[in-house]
């Protein structure tokens, strides 16, 4: 004879449901899955443990996020592992494939901007100042337009770039508009974050965050959004003296 079990919180219906043997204990996990997510473990004693308040579909769902976020970065870790920089190829705001050994040895700072977020005009303007003051020493500043952070960059690929050529005499180049979280993130992202972890793991938080990479192509820190560009000049000056 057996018994089914389902865990429920107080207003949610949680699928997760198990079958065992009368006499035996639950098993200290179950499968589950969450809305069309994929199948994961999560341990029923976590659930048993949660904090007063806090519903059994949290736990699920924090459970699947720190799973799906080990899994995926160790398969970004090996792809990291496999590939260079180098590799890439991207595709410029004209539409034509570059490949990034175009910038072998040199400097880079990659950024995903924004035409319409509260950190454009800062964030702009001094990328501006960094490119024009050390292009000369080897850094270049690759941009790339991005549309996920609350839609803060609807145009098209000629408009992004006038907006920027024209208000922030931006002369480092500009590339195609990317995903930089999700299934649809784009190669060269999937490497920055697997090189280099941030604070909520390999997610990029918001417009603005950056990447700098050494003359090797070796991704060597992660600024997050709200660190200026000012504040990355000291990094960058070591660099180019070495």
């Amino acid at each position: 004879m057996a018994i089914s079990t389902a865990i429920f919180s107080t207003t949610t219906f949680v699928p997760c449901l198990f079958t065992v043997p009368s006499v035996v204990r639950p098993p200290s996990s179950c499968v589950f899955s969450v809305s069309n997510r994929s199948i994961a473990l999560v341990r029923v004693n976590e659930l048993r443990a949660r904090p007063f308040g806090v519903s059994g579909r949290d736990v699920i769902l924090r459970n699947f996020e720190s799973k799906r976020s080990r899994f995926s970065g160790a398969i970004y870790a090996k792809a990291t592992s496999e590939k260079n920089l180098y590799d890439f190829t991207v595709i410029d705001g004209d539409g034509k494939d570059i490949s990034l050994k175009k910038y072998k040895g040199k400097l880079l700072l990659i950024v995903n901007v924004a035409s319409k977020c509260g950190l454009t005009t800062s964030n702009y303007t001094e990328l501006s100042h960094l490119y024009d003051t050390y292009k000369e020493q080897g850094l270049e500043v690759l941009a790339f337009p991005c549309n996920q952070f609350g839609g803060q960059e609807p145009g098209t690929n000629p408009e992004i770039k006038q907006f920027a050529c024209t208000k922030f005499k931006a002369d480092f180049p500009i590339f195609d508009k990317v995903d930089v979280n999700g299934p649809n993130t784009a190669p060269i992202y999937k490497f920055l974050k697997a090189s280099v972890g941030g604070f909520l793991g390999n997610l990029v938080k918001w417009n603005f965050e950056k990447f700098l990479i050494d003359r090797n192509g070796k991704v060597i820190e992660r600024y997050p959004p709200t660190t200026s560009p000012f504040q990355i000049e000291r990094d960058i000056k070591k660099l180019v003296c070495q």
